[in-house]
């Protein structure tokens, strides 16, 4: 491809430059694409503050809305079969799925080995545009994507990977159902699509989180109750605030997104026993925290860690959002836009807990 694109390029945590390359021609099976809409993501913060255990540099973003620029060789449709041209809208898995590793031969898809195998390359090294706080983003061959249907906006859709997508199939996995309780400890983005998730499927939300914001953006999206942690500033306050509004027995299924190790240890406080606990919030590992184990087989409690999903889910979140964007505030999720030179700033405020979610738009 003709002409240049730009990548915010992170030399050290806390520290971005935006660097200039030649635009690559896509391969076989691969797919380049200029960024509509890129979204921040709790993962980037945890990055930008230098808790991942392995990526300490490099392009950041994974929450996206593309649009093709051009097709390589042999690609013809989305991962569902819809028919894909120059300038169709697509949405995108940000990890790869080899389909020949130990994982994905056991039909783990979300645990592929080479999940990451170009992400955590520096975008000096061909084709440069390995992340999504850029201009452009190369989709590789074991990439998959999907179509963005015509009637759905950047806004409600960038969303949908990583975010929606997760905590779908954290909640499949969880096997929550009509009738029963859900416990959400946080409301950011994946928060706040989780309530929208358990509410279409008849459940109730009870949802904890400190920032009045977000608090109130759990009502809108239908949360039956909230727990302000500054009203109940312990775990026991806040497993009796829970108690309180569940008939005194817990919930039956919690979810994790705050990504604080203590809201781990907390978490078995707030379901009930034989109930099920989704781990999803804390993804850097050695940041520990006390935990009682003889509590949770005395309240035989299930725990589901998930990383990434079955990427499939994409093209549900797609169809979920289809479904209901009538009915929950999606548009209040992305309540800032930035630049593409300003993704320090979009960073760091939401590190600050500024935003519920920032939005990077490179044009």
């Amino acid at each position: 491809m003709e002409g240049t694109g730009r990548v915010a390029n992170m030399l050290e945590p806390g520290r971005l430059r935006l660097e200039t390359y030649p635009l690559p021609e896509p391969g076989p099976g691969a797919v380049v694409a200029e960024v509509a809409r890129a979204n921040v993501c709790g993962s980037e913060l945890h990055i930008w503050r230098g808790h991942h255990p392995t990526k300490r540099r490099g392009v950041l973003g994974h929450e996206m809305v593309l649009r093709i620029a051009a097709l390589g060789d042999g690609v013809t449709a989305d991962f569902a079969g819809e028919p894909v041209a120059p300038g169709d809208r697509v949405v995108a898995a940000y990890f790869l799925t080899c389909r020949r590793c130990g994982p994905c031969r056991r039909g783990q898809f979300h645990l592929c080995e080479n999940a990451y195998r170009y992400w955590s390359l520096d975008p000096e090294v061909a084709p440069h545009f390995h992340g999504s706080f850029a201009t452009h983003y190369y989709l590789h061959p074991d990439q998959y994507f999907y179509k963005v249907p015509d009637d759905l906006p950047d806004e409600l859709v960038a969303g949908a990977n990583c975010a929606l997508s997760q905590v779908y199939y954290g909640l499949d996995e969880a096997g929550l159902s009509a009738g029963e309780t859900l416990v959400v400890q946080g409301a950011g983005g994946l928060g706040l699509y989780a309530v929208a998730v358990a509410k279409e499927r008849g459940a109730r939300v009870v949802v904890l989180d400190q920032a009045e914001r977000r608090l109130a953006e759990a009502r809108a999206f239908g949360a039956d109750a909230v727990v302000d942690l500054r009203a109940a500033p312990t775990a026991a306050d806040r497993a009796e605030a829970v108690r309180a509004v569940t008939g005194g027995e817990g919930a039956d299924v919690g979810l994790e997104v705050a990504g604080v190790p203590e809201a781990f240890a907390e978490g078995i406080q707030l379901v009930r026993p034989g109930g099920r606990y989704v781990e999803i919030g804390n993804i850097s590992p050695g940041l520990t925290v006390p935990f009682d184990p003889g509590l949770l087989t005395r309240r035989s409690i299930r725990i589901i860690p998930v990383v990434r999903y079955q990427p499939w889910y994409l093209k549900k979140a797609l169809d979920f959002l289809r479904r209901t964007r009538e009915r929950y505030p999606y548009a209040t999720l992305l309540d800032a836009t930035f630049p593409l030179d300003r993704v320090e700033e979009a960073l760091d405020r939401s590190a600050r807990r500024e935003i519920v979610r920032a939005s990077i738009v490179p044009a």
